[in-house]
């Protein structure tokens, strides 16, 4: 499928590809370890094959999105979104952040965040020192109670075990009241690794197409595929041992010992 560049720039990206539909989907680039250069990104198929348009926006570095392109990007967003009936989208970690900015300039109606943040603006969010790019971080461009679009619905994922994850979804909620908090435990960062385990983000993305889009559905999927999930059991058994539950602790050892049996046997 051909990619059409609706925005071109030095620092920031946006693709487009199955123009003709009326409906879009949009997707953003998390942090990445290795920053500098766009990556090539196709079409995600499970959207575009049931009549969706799908656009892909990146930075080149990880600047979460805030630079010299963030008002012209955003300019272009709005016109473009003009011409469609209806707009979704999904973003991890920074992602997450970018499709919160971006929601008002997309005409965003519905969005699955997985472990966004609020801001990385130094001092912001109490005690958040993870993100070396915060010192270079415009506050005021990046501020999302400004920028944001209030009104979208949705879920934000997080792992209520990851302290800075549950502090940047409260901020969130307090400003986009109609997104609905999902505490998926053990699922890590972004929280969404127990459910890639267990299969792909195609379920995810058939809730934004197909719905009812609701944490009970999110839970009730990161419950289901859990069981066969390495690394949701070994943070179980982490926590487990943090909190003095050692009978816990010795349950997950014991389901992952009987995942690492069945992979070698194939089970």
């Amino acid at each position: 499928m051909q990619e059409t560049r609706v925005f071109d720039g030095e620092h920031l990206r946006a693709s487009l590809f199955n123009p003709g539909s009326k409906r879009l989907f949009v997707t953003f680039r998390q942090r990445v370890a290795v920053a500098g250069e766009f990556e090539d990104r196709g079409p995600v198929r499970n959207m575009t094959r049931h009549g969706y348009a799908h656009l892909h926006i990146q930075p080149r570095h990880n600047d979460w999105y805030i630079n010299a392109e963030t008002k012209p990007l955003s300019r272009s967003l709005r016109a473009l979104t003009r011409g469609f009936e209806d707009v979704s989208a999904m973003g991890f970690s920074m992602g997450g952040y970018g499709a919160l900015r971006f929601s008002k300039a997309l005409h965003l109606k519905r969005l699955i965040a997985v472990s966004p943040q609020f801001t990385i603006a130094p001092g912001a969010v109490p005690n958040d020192r993870r993100r070396k790019e915060a010192a270079g971080f415009d506050a005021e461009l990046g501020d999302l109670v400004r920028f944001g679009r209030h009104g979208v619905q949705g879920v934000v994922l997080f792992d209520p075990f990851r302290k800075m994850d549950l502090s940047h979804a409260l901020f969130i909620q307090a400003v986009f009241s109609d997104l609905k908090l999902c505490r998926l435990s053990c699922a890590g960062h972004p929280a969404s690794q127990v459910i890639r385990e267990g299969g792909s983000f195609w379920d995810l993305q058939t809730l934004l197409r197909e719905g009812p889009l609701t944490p009970a559905r999110v839970l009730a999927m990161h419950r289901s595929r859990r069981r066969h999930s390495p690394s949701y059991w070994q943070k179980l058994a982490r926590i487990a041992r943090q909190h003095g539950r050692p009978q816990l602790a010795a349950a997950a050892d014991a389901a992952l010992k009987r995942l690492a049996q069945a992979a070698e046997t194939g089970a």
